[in-house]
């Protein structure tokens, strides 16, 4: 009898532990931007609605090098895509004089750039995401400078889509 009162009591315990945002197999934001959760969303929508209708697979590559687009037909299971309790966080900016120190690249403070962890093609980036947790970053002078925040967010709300959709996001 003193298992069968203690395993539902325990079990009603154990539901209420872990509350709050979730890293990993959740679904929606874990929102560390000054922006609202449904600003995020819109910019998921408009995300989800581009990969629909065109996708570029190679940005970076001809940004570095002289070889040809790679844009692929939209893929409509993009629609269907939630953002997998996706962390999305501002991350400060790398200093001028490192940037310099680093690149040889002179920008004025803040410089709107970030490190970029591997597998990153590029050092430097306005900003970056990961897949495994899923996270996406950015460079902090960045969350309000006009519409950037958006584009920026956008375009890798589009990687961390095509990535669950199973496409090569290396050269994106």
């Amino acid at each position: 009898m003193f298992p069968r009162v203690i395993t539902p009591a325990l079990t009603i315990v154990l539901l209420g532990c872990g509350q709050g945002p979730q890293r990993s197999g959740g679904v929606g934001f874990v929102n560390q931007t000054k922006h609202p959760d449904a600003e995020l969303a819109a910019i998921w929508a408009a995300a989800q609605a581009d990969v629909a209708r065109s996708i570029d697979l190679n940005p970076v590559q001809r940004s570095q090098s002289n070889v040809p687009p790679d844009i692929v037909a939209g893929d409509p299971r993009a629609l269907g895509i939630e953002p997998p309790g996706l962390l999305v966080a501002a991350v400060p900016d790398i200093s001028a004089r490192r940037l310099f120190d680093q690149t040889g690249v002179r920008r004025s403070d803040p410089t709107g750039m970030i490190g970029c962890p591997r597998p990153c093609d590029v050092r430097y980036s306005t900003a970056y995401s990961k897949y495994d947790p899923p996270v996406t970053k950015y460079a902090a002078s960045w969350e309000f400078a006009g519409d950037n925040f958006s584009d920026i967010l956008q375009y890798e709300f589009e990687n961390q889509i095509l990535n669950a959709l199973g496409y090569d996001v290396s050269w994106r």
